[in-house]
């Protein structure tokens, strides 16, 4: 069957879904292989959707209160060592430098694999009185986890993101802000990503290594898998305490601080890939898009380009008069390659408007709209488009939105038994709530036989009695099952 549009060079999704991933990514050129395994390197467009990621999230947490400092990327053996679940749950994948100017080190440093330890132990001089708390420190930086399995932005060695770490002096203080950091993640990930998510919590199997439980936002991808796009942990006084940290309270008692940590990361750009592309390539969402409005100018004669030129720079004039317009990202592609080249280059980036303009949309005074995401044509005269591209921009990353919830939607199932969840599993896939006791044996089992795991526990699943559809044990509610990335 045919495919739309104009990129072939891609594989279908329907036929081989990671493999269509991995051509978009490199073909769009987002990023590429690196020569160290399991690293890679990001090019520059895919590196301009995470600065925009990045600008915008960093927004939301600095109007929250926080700050921006840089931890070493070197952490002590011995500080990684103090929180002995911590270290237990990352040891398998921590990278150790046991030499440096050509002798063995007396201590291992482990490049980090996230900075829990080194910052508890820096800021134990930092926080001596009630009044030094809150603490409420952000850092955008790179870690190292030795991953055996990786792949581009979802999973590699190396990669970029935000930690945010806080301490608190009451255990309510910090666990309202684990949910200011799933806040932020939300916004970011519904408002300015288009991907719709579900907030909850992780089971006790599934939760960060240290933390007393962990919250996050769970996605559905185009293949309907999930992907956990964000977390935020309470890590209690399980780090203070580990550290030495300890302040004068108000009542002149030394006590621990409570700490938490959230992190989000260059995953996200894969996320935004998989949660939106199609069978040509990347569908962007405006807010995210590097380039929002391409201009392919038509013409066969030098007269006819220069008429072109100028009807483009009435537009682009026209566009600059509002202060919307002005912030609206516009490229022309003047380069000296045929139309069709120019509308499969920009349609496998995902760009979301191409405008085509020649000789006879010059004299009739308008452009040929064409929207990336349904590759509607429209011709829609100049000066009104001028004025209408901020709404239009606003109007279809809304429809991104709205087509990826009505997706998760059509894919998420209500399960009651085993059977029916395997079934669903083998078959069309997607999200499953079912009934389950609590005990990881359940938990273990289920991801042993189908490969699902329990995505969270929805904070919007109501109270529902019922059986463990594994054991037949009491049930208090439902939980979010699925095979993820």
């Amino acid at each position: 069957m045919p495919r739309q549009g104009f990129v072939t060079s891609i594989t279908h999704q329907s036929e081989n879904f990671p493999e269509w991933y991995n051509d978009v990514v490199l073909k769009a050129e987002l990023a590429d292989y690196s020569p160290v395994r399991g690293c890679m390197i990001i090019r520059p467009y895919g590196y301009a959707i995470w600065e925009s990621m990045q600008r915008e999230l960093d927004r939301h947490i600095k109007a929250t209160g926080h700050s921006n400092v840089y931890f070493p990327l070197f952490v002590p053996k011995s500080l990684l060592e103090k929180e002995a679940a911590h270290v237990e749950g990352f040891n398998p994948q921590v990278a150790w430098v046991t030499h440096a100017g050509g002798k063995a080190l007396d201590e291992w440093l482990a490049i980090r694999p996230t900075s829990e330890a080194i910052i508890a132990d820096s800021v134990k001089d930092w926080i001596q009185s009630y009044r030094d708390l809150p603490l409420l420190m952000n850092i955008w930086n790179n870690v190292v986890r030795w991953e055996l399995r990786t792949r581009l932005f979802l999973r590699t060695t190396e990669f970029l993101w935000q930690e945010a770490h806080t301490f608190h002096a009451t255990e309510e203080e910090a666990v309202a802000e684990v949910k200011t950091g799933l806040d932020c993640y939300e916004k970011v990930a519904e408002e300015w990503l288009a991907i719709p998510v579900v907030k909850g919590r992780k089971t006790e199997s599934e939760k960060f290594p240290g933390a007393e439980f962990t919250w996050c936002i769970e996605a559905m991808m185009r293949d309907k898998k999930a992907l956990q796009a964000g977390t935020s942990h309470m890590l209690g006084q399980n780090f203070a305490r580990a550290a030495g940290i300890e302040f004068l309270d108000r009542d002149n008692v030394r006590k621990n601080p409570y700490g938490t940590s959230w992190g989000f990361s260059t995953r996200m750009v894969g996320a935004t890939v998989m949660a939106h592309g199609d069978d040509s390539g990347l569908v962007l969402p405006p807010n995210v898009a590097p380039v929002q409005v391409v201009i392919v100018p038509i013409f066969r004669k030098e007269e006819e380009k220069a008429a072109v030129a100028a009807a483009i720079d009435r537009f682009q004039a026209a566009l600059a008069e509002t202060p919307e317009g002005k912030a609206v990202r516009v490229q022309v592609d003047w380069r000296d390659e045929s139309p069709g080249f120019k509308y499969n280059h920009w349609e496998l980036r995902g760009v979301p408007f191409r405008l085509e303009i020649g000789p006879r949309d010059v004299a009739s005074g308008q452009a040929t709209v064409v929207k990336r995401v349904d590759r509607s044509k429209e011709p829609v005269p100049l000066d009104r488009l001028a004025a209408e591209l901020p709404a239009r921009l606003r109007a279809y990353q809304a429809e991104l939105l709205g087509r990826a919830r009505d997706f998760r939607d059509a894919n998420t199932h209500r399960v009651d038994t085993y059977d029916e969840l395997k079934q669903g599993l083998e078959g069309e896939g997607g999200f499953f709530l079912a009934p389950w006791c609590g005990d990881a044996k359940c938990e273990r089992q289920v991801n042993e036989e189908t490969g699902a795991t329990i995505r969270c526990i929805p904070f919007d699943s109501p109270a529902e009695t019922g059986k463990c559809m594994v054991c037949g044990s009491a049930s208090e509610r439902r939980v979010l099952f699925a095979r993820a990335y």
